[in-house]
């Protein structure tokens, strides 16, 4: 079980289960992701809210390794 003291320590623990799958799939895009601030980490995972399906999911976290 998570508290709020782990998600602080990394808050990759807690992401949705889709873009975690997404992520380990594209290397340099979870990289990035990883690279991010913690309140850019949020937006990301707040955009994928509106995503309804594996590939635009994977085509989200693929356009993530080209930024």
């Amino acid at each position: 079980m998570n508290t709020d003291n782990d998600y602080e320590q990394n808050p990759l623990t807690d992401l949705p289960l889709g873009l975690g799958m997404a992520l380990a799939k594209y290397p340099r895009s979870m990289s990035y992701f990883a690279s991010l601030s913690e309140n850019e980490q949020k937006q990301i995972v707040e955009l994928t809210h509106s995503i309804n399906s594996k590939q635009e999911m994977q085509d989200f976290v693929k356009h993530l390794q080209q930024k």
